[in-house]
């Protein structure tokens, strides 16, 4: 080409004419039928194009899909390895590929000249760029650590919060329960001291072990259920002579002893032995109570502990093949402090998806930002709804909520590294920008958003391996 031609695109028309006369004597032109391959995405980026004629379209690969992002026929037009002026440890590659529409015509030049060039003839631009690409590098790294040390710090507070609950109620039920042993001991006592007849023990034996089948079984009563069995089990005790019955009816109201189980049960013990046969049994029901509440929040530390090794994966390898529901519960376990009891959460899981490959920990994160933001968008109170179902190829996860929406304007920038509709202060930006990576640059999967007032959607498309 000549330097004449050269000038004509806007690229160019501002060189003098040694440079036109350089580039002229390197550049070569190059031919591609309609339908033609021109570069392809993540291949080595070897060569910078100018559109001279035709029609061409760049296409991303999202999802399994490579769909069009944009095309031009505009003269001048340029594409491939655009930033091989730029000193990065990592390769360049093509970023999109680009395919011939109509037969077009294009200009080439090599990469390594093409960026030799640059930096030789335009050295302060080259500073410019340079700084504006490492700080923004720079920026994006400093920021996405600090994003997830806030998220850490959140989940930390919220499972410390999880587990003191569970932990002081076993240490109630524990202080509680040394009472009760020591008072079931002091009986013991007194029967050895002839205090109470050897001959009724078997029968209060008996009792005992009806009534711990009983406990087990106890029906759930609301308060005011509750509250008229103990007024009836209450007057029933003081007619039998039961001294402070009014103190052990809430108590055997609780294990599911009413008047007419333990009218049966009196009426198979020896005569004179009521009032220490129900102590015996308020005892008994007392201390299994108290051993279930025990197991119940030793339970839920174990539950805990679990969902946390779960939801970090500190014991596993980064790759492998999970249960997306499993990485789902974990993460709900984890935030469960900052979900709060103002949101509702519902679960519809599709069951029949297979096991996906993936980075399990660096999902997790994905699904911490999507709820973390649900929350927020909710303000705390609303509907959270996860879904899961399978769509072709991919499993698809959905993260619902009832808050007001996206506003459309901004809707097509929620992606964007930095950009938030938070307050100042209260998001960088960048939590939904690191799940689209996660999303789409490592598990070559998709993630969208469909939102109306009182009804937003993300989707996380991940491909499922042999379909």
């Amino acid at each position: 080409m000549t330097p004449d031609e050269l000038r004509g695109f806007f690229l160019f028309e501002q060189l003098d004419d040694e440079k036109l006369a350089w580039l002229s004597s390197h550049v070569t032109t190059t031919e591609f039928p309609a339908g033609a391959e021109i570069v392809a995405e993540g291949d080595p980026a070897t060569c910078f194009y100018l559109l001279l004629d035709g029609t061409v379209s760049l296409h991303r690969a999202i999802g399994g899909d490579r769909p069009e992002i944009s095309r031009s026929e505009h003269r001048g037009a340029y594409f491939g390895a655009t930033q091989a002026y730029l000193d990065l440890e990592e390769r360049h590659t093509y970023q999109m590929t680009v395919l011939a529409l109509t037969d077009v015509r294009l200009a080439q030049l090599p990469a390594t000249e093409f960026g030799t060039v640059v930096r030789e003839w335009f050295p302060m631009a080259m500073h410019l760029l340079e700084g504006m690409t490492w700080g923004m590098r720079n920026s994006q790294a400093i920021l996405g650590q600090r994003e997830r040390l806030l998220a850490l710090g959140s989940l930390s507070a919220g499972l410390t919060h999880e587990l003191n609950n569970p932990a002081a109620a076993a240490v109630r039920a524990t202080a509680a329960l040394r009472e009760r042993v020591a008072g079931m001991r002091h009986k013991l006592a007194m029967l050895a001291e002839g205090a109470i007849d050897p001959a009724t023990l078997p029968a209060m034996v008996r009792l005992q072990e009806a009534a711990v089948e009983r406990v087990a079984k106890a029906p759930k009563l609301g308060p005011m259920e509750a509250s008229d069995a103990e007024d009836e089990l209450a007057d029933w005790l003081d007619e039998r002579g039961v001294t402070r019955g009014w103190d052990l009816a809430p108590v055997l109201v609780a294990g599911g002893l009413d008047v007419d189980w333990l009218s049966r049960a009196i009426d198979q013990c020896p005569t004179g032995i009521t009032d220490p046969a129900v102590r015996w049994l308020a005892y008994t029901v007392e201390t299994e109570t108290l051993m279930n509440e025990i197991d119940d929040a030793t339970t839920r530390v174990s539950t805990l502990v679990g969902a946390a090794k779960q939801y970090s994966q500190m014991d596993r390898a980064p790759f492998q093949v999970v249960d997306v529901h499993e990485l789902l519960d974990s993460t709900l376990v984890m935030l469960g402090g900052k979900i709060g009891d103002g949101v509702r959460v519902v679960k519809d899981y599709d069951r029949g998806l297979p096991p996906l490959p993936a980075y399990a920990a660096e999902l997790n994160q994905v699904w911490t930002n999507l709820i973390d933001n649900a929350v927020a968008a909710m303000d705390r109170a609303g509907t959270l709804t996860v879904r899961t179902f399978r769509s072709g190829p991919d499993a698809v996860v959905e993260i619902g909520d009832t808050g007001a929406g996206i506003p459309p304007a901004v809707k097509d920038r929620i992606f964007e590294p930095f950009f938030t509709t938070k307050a100042v202060g209260e998001g960088t930006g960048l939590g939904l920008d690191i799940s689209w990576r996660i999303v789409v640059n490592k598990h070559h999967g998709d993630i969208r958003v469909e939102s109306a007032p009182g009804d937003t959607r993300f989707q996380v498309r991940l491909p499922i391996a042999g379909t």
